[in-house]
């Protein structure tokens, strides 16, 4: 899992959460870092978990791109104060928004909720 956030502690808060629930997860705190463990392998991550104004660099909509571009089924998670609304339009198929401020829990059942329906959809189509 990749979580991306340049609030310190939304960034631990989140990793902490998600390495409870089980997921190996690389925390970075902007989107530039974001890119480098992209460019590491896309394929090894169970997920996208990232903010999306980043400061300066890639927000999270450009990342969720990115990574869509080599892994189209690629679970995304947006977190956001501010930009909900502007979900329809920029984030990627198949994906959840989760408004600031969120209880993690918020973040873990999006998460979950998105990779079981990946899940359902593969075993339909077998």
């Amino acid at each position: 899992m990749l979580v991306v956030e340049d609030e310190l502690i939304i960034l631990e808060t989140v990793q902490d959460a998600l390495e409870q629930a089980g997921f190996s997860v690389h925390a970075v705190p902007s989107g530039f870092a974001a890119l480098e463990v992209m460019s590491e392998g896309v394929g090894e991550l169970a997920g996208l978990v990232t903010d999306i104004r980043l400061g300066a660099g890639p927000s999270g909509w450009d990342l969720a791109r990115h990574a869509r571009q080599t892994r189209p089924d690629l679970p995304v998670i947006y977190m956001t104060g501010d930009s909900a609304a502007d979900w329809p339009v920029q984030g990627v198929p198949r994906s959840q928004v989760v408004q600031k401020p969120f209880a993690v829990s918020q973040i873990v059942t999006a998460l979950s909720t998105i990779l079981t329906e990946a899940d359902t959809d593969a075993a339909a189509q077998s």
